[in-house]
């Protein structure tokens, strides 16, 4: 049995930071980061079933042409990433009364709808960005026993590539769901790399008062290239995603509309209708599946 301490609940049963029950999810779930942006998927949804939020965390579940879809916002980073998908799991797999694992568990299909910026000059502001690896620079996943999914050949590439300081700890490499990649893949779609940082300043190159640690960390990334993929995008989730599905044995792609590009030093005129046209394909293709 697992014990309270480590699989926490509240008085009403729901686990402890997302406040859901098992009822409230559906096999289909899209995350957001930001707890605004829920609203903006489900204004489209048919009925709404069920909302709820605590702290940053706000789901809502509904039906969009008949498919039942829950969206959740995670938050930034991947430390959110850890408590969203521990505690997604422990609703379809642990029994949440007796704390037992269930003998015959259940794969989530997790699609993510994110912003991020482009490292690379040809994926402009407003495109879209399919991950077919998610590289995580964040160590979270390290906390996790990953050497049976992790790509070692191009985690190797990468460290050798960057003249990686271990100090950091060593990058992981995990790959998309191949299954959803074929539901939600485009000719429209850019596909690569995208290499997920612990923090938006330093760990992603920006310097306003304090020097960082490889200054020339995002040039390196810019031309480092793995057989034929390459990092098209730099964020604060995928990576994290993919791993912890992985591990649990759940379905996970994430796609970004491109808002920045730190190449050419351009942003979105309006990244808004960027996000509104990736929410509205990525709808469309769930439910058609």
């Amino acid at each position: 049995m697992i014990k309270s301490s480590e699989l926490i609940l509240n008085p009403d049963g729901s686990v402890y930071h997302l406040n859901l029950k098992p009822e409230h999810i559906a096999n289909d779930i899209i995350f957001v980061g930001d707890q605004n942006r829920v609203e903006k998927i489900t204004q489209f949804f048919d009925s709404i079933e069920f909302s709820t939020q605590k702290r940053e965390f706000k789901t809502q579940t509904g039906i969009f042409k008949g498919k039942r879809i829950t969206v959740m916002s995670t938050g930034i980073g991947p430390d959110n990433i850890d408590i969203v998908m521990n505690e997604l799991d422990a609703l379809v797999n642990i029994d949440l009364e007796t704390r037992e694992p269930k003998e015959k568990l259940t794969s989530l299909n997790i699609i993510r709808i994110g912003t991020s910026g482009s490292l690379q000059a040809d994926i402009p502001v407003d495109s879209f960005v399919m991950s077919k690896f998610g590289l995580g620079l964040d160590n979270m996943l390290r906390s996790y026993l990953i050497d049976n999914i992790s790509q070692v050949a191009m985690e190797d590439a990468f460290i050798s590539h960057t003249n990686w300081d271990l100090r950091k700890g060593r990058p992981y490499v995990i790959s998309c769901s191949e299954k959803l990649e074929k539901v939600i893949e485009s000719d429209k779609i850019h596909k690569g790399i995208t290499a997920t940082a612990g923090g938006f300043y330093g760990p992603q190159g920006r310097v306003l008062r304090l020097e960082i640690q490889d200054e020339n960390l995002n040039g390196k990334m810019d031309n480092f290239k793995f057989e034929d993929d390459r990092i098209t995008n730099l964020e604060m989730e995928t990576g994290a995603i993919y791993g912890l599905s992985a591990l649990l044995g759940h379905q996970a792609l994430s796609l970004n509309a491109i808002i920045a590009n730190r190449a050419t030093g351009t942003f979105s005129a309006d990244p808004y209708k960027a996000v509104d046209e990736l929410i509205a394909y990525s709808l469309e293709k769930l439910a058609a599946n």
